[in-house]
């Protein structure tokens, strides 16, 4: 009995393991790399269009109005009229979009 189940495991036709392994590899690509491509893709287009007067949230939870542009960097208008310097690359996307919607 032991020898017929090991000639079927040796008979396997190898293009359906190439079709399993093709088939791991576009959901692999399908449900986590496209979606993160996406996202980036997202926040490089909302950083690019971010405005005199937009209201941001950092990644580091910093609330405020865009005061200033310069370059790569922004000038964050706090409560109180603090002012604080940031790297374009710290306003969050998500945190941003939440933020407005309420």
């Amino acid at each position: 009995m032991y020898g017929i189940l090991l000639q079927a495991q040796q008979q396997s036709n190898p293009i359906f393991q190439y079709v399993i392994f093709g088939g791991i590899i576009l959901v692999f690509y399908f449900f986590m790399i496209r979606p993160q491509q996406k996202k980036a893709k997202d926040q490089k287009k909302f950083i690019e269009e971010v405005k005199k007067g937009d209201y941001v949230i950092t990644i580091g939870g910093a609330h405020g109005y865009v005061a200033e542009l310069d370059g790569d960097t922004f000038i964050l208008e706090v409560e109180k009229g603090g002012r604080i310097r940031f790297n374009k690359s710290a306003i969050s996307l998500d945190a941003t979009k939440a933020a407005n919607k309420k």
